[in-house]
């Protein structure tokens, strides 16, 4: 029976309105926003459900590990009111400031500390910065071999069958465990949470670990270990111009809407 771990993220509920999140541009910080609740990010959520199908089919065990702060206890358990067995949360200080590549390194680092596995699952981006990059880079960490954007995963005579999304379709792809794969939207809709499985996750213990307890170099977490530079944060400003096209009757309308098509190389 595999031994699976899904990372996941807290973040602020995406479907909020766009008008609810500011920016502080002079600290380049994202501004908490007021009155949006935290949610489990999407693809994340749909990691979760692959594992879980895995589950369903041939039994194994599923961790949940997450990195962050001021979690909301009753979101982040989620994943175990879905079925997953435990979750573990990564939550320091020192995290703090990070970008993907130490955010990987974290998580890889807790993912050694958790010991033996098969199957590491993402989601395919988190929904908030949609970077894309966290998934590959445990991969790279723990030297094991990754697959991105899968729809469809199974276990099949030892090893892992991955369907994973292309422009014109899907590709199949068969490796051998221990490997990461990161789950797209086309993988479907992730189970909805029982209220057996509500009931039990709220009774579980879930423990927290620091940088300390996962055995990682101070120098390669948070803002320390990271890479990439932040130049400019901001909101785009959006503006909407609307000219009326006139004519004599509706054909010289038309006409002069083409004209006006083609000036400003539309057609």
């Amino acid at each position: 029976m595999p031994n699976m771990i899904v990372c996941v993220k807290q973040i602020a509920d995406p479907e909020a309105p766009a008008g609810s999140f500011r920016v502080d541009e002079a600290a380049r910080k994202v501004i908490p926003a007021s009155g949006v609740s935290q949610v489990v990010s999407p693809f994340d959520e749909q990691a979760v459900e692959a594992a879980l199908r895995i589950k369903d089919a041939q039994g194994g065990k599923i961790t949940v590990l997450s990195l962050g702060k001021d979690f909301v206890m009753d979101v982040i358990r989620k994943p175990m009111a879905m079925g997953a067995d435990e979750l573990i949360l990564l939550q320091d200080p020192a995290f703090e400031g990070a970008d993907s590549r130490s955010i990987a390194y974290a998580l890889a680092m807790a993912i050694k500390k958790i010991g033996e596995y098969d199957l590491i699952f993402c989601g395919r981006q988190a929904a908030d910065w949609d970077a894309g990059q966290v998934g590959s880079g445990i991969a790279e960490f723990l030297g094991i071999p990754s697959v991105t954007v899968a729809k469809k995963v199974e276990l099949v005579d030892g090893n892992v069958r991955v369907e994973r999304v292309v422009t014109d379709g899907y590709e199949v792809i068969e490796v051998s465990p221990p490997l990461l794969i990161t789950v797209s939207n086309e993988l479907g809709e992730p189970r909805y949470p029982k209220l057996k499985g509500i009931m039990a996750a709220a009774r579980k213990e879930v423990p927290t670990w620091t940088a300390e307890d996962i055995g990682a170099e101070p120098s390669k977490l948070g803002a320390a270990g990271a890479r990439i530079k932040l130049l400019k944060l901001f909101i785009p400003v959006r503006e909407a111009k609307c000219e009326i096209i006139e004519g004599e009757n509706p054909e010289e309308a038309a006409a002069n809407l083409a004209l006006k098509l083609r000036e400003v190389k539309l057609i």
